[in-house]
């Protein structure tokens, strides 16, 4: 239980980089919970139903466990530590913030240490009964309006975190072609009469287990109920554009809500958050729809980019699934430093414990959850399957410099 264990908040460099040589680079996590107060639970996060509300009903159901993040949940009321991601240590914890902070280069290598002095990418299972609204996150010089970055997304559907598929298996991407400008102005302008009709000017495509999406900024979307894994730039920003969704209101401030204040109500603006050509694009299926890619596999073992593809900014992102069969042993190189999570089995990760867990309270650690140094990850990562029986499956999250080498 996360209550027994110490906060260390000072000198924390020391602690870490002994932790480091002993695992081979390894930091185990703990959960990181975050509640969202515009949805309702999917219930498929291995939360235990007492703790969906744990947070308080006033705060919102818990859809979404944040994974390797430095980075607070923008959302209202919020904790001071929501949304951060704490190491533990023997009987101690800290956050994996300040571990980076002291750490620098050790942990996330030199390059991004040089270029975004932080660990800029986290990733998330959200896990929603229905779908959510059609919104879209802001480009970097919208962010920077408000002091915040952009947030970059991809999607993947582990078949691990869905046995049952909700409510709503489709997602929202975009604006049908002929959607105007004038369209979207009349749909923010009756924000308060119910529906504002947003979705009728866009179109759904079904999700598949096993694919995902390389979702850019300023791209309006509304995700379905498939749990999704999202590797993601290290933000929180967002605009939601839909009143009203699976019968419930929308606030109107979170359309505003990384919006500068002088915008608020400036329609036009809120307009050309969007980029219409991308909202537009007829291709845009064919372009940003994923699916898997064997980066390598041998006995026992395959290794597989989920998420991949480059934005404007260059290498932002990239996930890998890994797999390996009842018994089987792997080593396994990566370019860059790493989080990672265990979906399915039991095994060992350099010889520490990895098992996916089948329920957790709200303040319960786990053995799901590692983030790898850039050395650690190129000197090499040791797992086995302990199982007779199952898989042994993790996903992976790199940031910048990790990523596969070819375009969607």
């Amino acid at each position: 239980m996360t209550r027994h264990l110490t906060t260390r908040s000072t000198d924390v460099g020391p602690v870490v980089e002994h932790e480091l040589a002993r695992t081979g680079g390894l930091l185990r996590l703990a959960p990181c919970w975050v509640p969202r107060r515009f949805v309702r639970p999917g219930q498929r996060l291995k939360l235990h139903p007492d703790d969906l509300y744990a947070f308080g009903l006033d705060r919102g159901g818990i859809d979404e466990r944040w994974l390797g993040s430095t980075v607070e949940a923008m959302n209202p009321g919020r904790r001071d530590d929501e949304g951060l991601s704490y190491a533990v240590i023997g009987d101690e914890r800290l956050l994996l913030r300040d571990a980076v902070a002291e750490c620098g280069a050790v942990l996330v290598g030199e390059a991004t240490w040089q270029r975004y002095g932080r660990w800029p990418v986290f990733s998330k299972f959200f896990d929603n009964q229905g779908p959510i609204p059609h919104h879209l996150h802001q480009d970097a010089a919208q962010a920077a309006r408000v002091g915040r970055e952009a947030k970059p997304e991809g999607y993947y559907f582990p078949a691990q975190m869905n046995l049952r598929a909700n409510d709503f298996p489709y997602t929202f991407f975009g604006l049908a072609p002929g959607t105007t400008k004038a369209d979207v102005r009349r749909c923010l302008e009756r924000w308060h009469d119910g529906d504002n009709g947003i979705l009728d000017f866009s179109q759904a495509s079904r999700l598949e287990l096993g694919t995902g999406w390389l979702v850019p900024p300023r791209m309006l979307h509304a995700p379905g109920s498939l749990c999704t894994y999202e590797p993601q730039w290290a933000s929180d920003v967002k605009s939601m554009y839909q009143s009203l969704v699976d019968g419930q209101a929308v606030p109107r401030d979170l359309l505003v809500q990384d919006v500068p204040p002088e915008h608020h109500d400036d329609l036009d603006y809120l307009v050309e958050q969007l980029d219409w050509e991308l909202n537009l694009d007829p291709t845009f299926r064919e372009r940003h729809l994923l699916r898997p890619r064997v980066a390598r596999e041998g006995t026992g073992f395959v290794d597989r980019w989920v998420v991949y593809g480059r934005f404007l900014e260059g290498d932002l992102f990239s996930a890998k699934e890994l797999s390996l069969e009842p018994g089987a042993t792997c080593t396994v190189r990566d370019a860059s430093a790493w989080t990672l999570v265990c979906v399915q089995g039991t095994g060992t990760i350099n010889g520490e414990p990895i098992s996916s867990p089948s329920m957790l309270r709200v303040n319960e650690l786990s053995d799901d959850e590692w983030f790898c140094s850039e050395s650690g990850a190129r000197q090499g990562v040791t797992f086995t399957n302990t199982s007779r029986t199952e898989p042994l499956v993790t996903l992976r999250c790199f940031g910048p410099g990790g990523q596969a080498t070819f375009d969607v």
